[in-house]
């Protein structure tokens, strides 16, 4: 007789949490009310404020900067609020010093710091139910559930049957960027889903300018004698020179032929570096071969004629726009989740406090997905759940209100560049009346967009996100 088993009850009693703390927790790390402004961590609302400042104009003679915010008392309680149709909510003020210069260059000289505490917004504040109080409503913000940034490797099949292997690379903040091996057997990048250029270009504007330095990052080496027969039609692993003149015979990555050879022997070789693992690889030789650069210079050129079509750059403004992109953290964060899965993807060691990528990013990017050729490592799945991650209401409104900072730094440094040497303070670059007027308009139900000025517009956000 079969026996029956019952699952109606259970020996195990477990306390039902209360879920609305995700919410509420997540408010609270993100203003860090209860802490002094000496005291909060480098997270949530102080870390977009330490992102955004100092703002400076452009001959930098004045210098806004950042020292600390505070929250004052909500004028009305939650149940006031709901009555008179009011926003429960909290002004918001930051400690901005102006510190102003005079003279330029080395002649560059601290003249005076003014200190002023000014009114930034009336900030929403979240009740015990994980609510909002907007224009006497009760609105909720929805966590969101999203693509975590880092590193995934996937793949597509064209329609000649063949694999397209790809790695994206998404960020917390700032521009994606896409690896791909196509049918050709190349590997390209594409940059913000422009153009698609070769990976090694993006190699060479990175430090790794020559053929030589390329080939030995992912090819191993095998030593022939010059006479052997299956010599020509190799590749060279590494440039070949003449001892005693330096001349270069021939660079990596080329093919051996008859003529090279002679030359090689004539300069005193007897033996000659080729590539070992071609047959098994070929990716990168033909990558080489579709790139149209030959050193760092080129490389940076062609990486800013993709991103800015039409405007002649030369050196030094083509490689600010290469760290722009990838390397200066006010605009390109992987955030400590992204980080951490890419470490933990790409097997680095890169140190938790780096947000933005690195040379060695690039390389094990570039070395994954080779390997990925050769039938080797594994494909990520983007769909499952270990990729993906809650965006609760504190990174939700952390957002906006970077963005509505963003705004107003423009704002300021617009100001700042047109004072003459008459008095300014930082409440005259940051007008009450100006977050007044603003916060009018982000009251009306249904826009989602952030005040021009100031980051009042949070009420908003609140509300159009119900």
């Amino acid at each position: 007789m079969q026996e029956r088993k019952t699952y109606s009850s259970s020996r195990f009693n477990f306390d039902l949490p209360y879920l609305l703390d995700v919410q509420v927790n997540s408010f609270n790390r993100f203003i860090q009310a209860g802490v002094l402004p000496k005291e909060r961590k480098n997270e949530g609302l102080q870390k977009i404020f330490k992102e955004t400042f100092p703002i400076t104009d452009v001959k930098e003679q004045y210098s806004l900067e950042f020292e600390g915010y505070t929250l004052g008392v909500p004028k009305y309680s939650i149940e006031e609020c709901q009555k008179r149709g009011m926003t429960y909510a909290a002004p918001l003020k930051a400690a901005l010093s102006l510190n102003i210069f005079e003279g330029e260059g080395e002649d560059r000289k601290f003249k005076e710091k003014i200190t002023n505490d000014v009114y930034i917004g009336d900030l929403p504040l979240i009740t015990r139910n994980g609510t909002f109080i907007i224009n006497g409503a009760e609105r909720v913000i929805v966590s969101q559930l999203h693509r975590s940034p880092g590193v995934s490797f996937d793949e597509e099949t064209h329609t000649n049957g063949k694999r397209i292997l790809k790695a994206r690379v998404i960020p917390y903040r700032g521009s994606w960027v896409e690896f791909l091996i196509d049918v050709n057997e190349a590997m390209y990048i594409n940059i913000d889903r422009r153009r698609k250029i070769p990976a090694t270009i993006l190699l060479r504007a990175i430090g790794f300018s020559r053929n030589n330095d390329i080939v030995k990052l992912f090819y191993r080496s095998e030593e022939l004698p010059i006479g052997s027969e299956d010599i020509e039609e190799r590749i060279l692993w590494e440039d070949l020179v003449d001892p005693s003149t330096g001349e270069l015979i021939a660079e990596a990555n080329t093919v051996l032929t008859p003529v090279i050879l002679k030359r090689a022997q004539e300069a005193g070789h007897k033996k000659i570096k080729v590539i070992a693992n071609l047959d098994q690889n070929p990716v990168l030789h033909n990558t080489l071969n579709a790139d149209p650069t030959s050193n760092e210079e080129e490389a940076l050129f062609r990486i800013y004629t993709l991103i800015r079509p039409g405007d002649p750059p030369n050196v030094a403004t083509a490689r600010t726009l290469l760290e722009r992109l990838f390397f200066d953290d006010k605009r390109y964060d992987l955030g400590e989740v992204g980080r951490y899965r890419m470490n933990s993807r790409l097997k680095l060691e890169v140190p938790m406090s780096t947000m933005t990528l690195t040379q060695d990013d690039f390389l094990s990017i570039m070395r994954n997905l080779s390997a990925l050729f050769e039938n080797e490592g594994f494909l990520d799945d983007i769909d499952h759940l270990g990729n993906r991650r809650v965006r609760s209401v504190g990174e939700l409104l952390g957002n906006q209100f970077s963005l509505g900072l963003t705004r107003m730094s423009r704002t300021i440094r617009e100001r700042l560049s047109l004072r003459d040497t008459e008095e300014v303070t930082p409440q005259d670059l940051v007008n009450a009346r100006e977050a007044e007027r603003a916060a009018e308009r982000s009251r009306v139900v249904g826009r989602r967009d952030v005040p021009d000025d100031l980051v009042v517009g949070l009420q908003l956000q609140s509300s159009g996100r119900s």
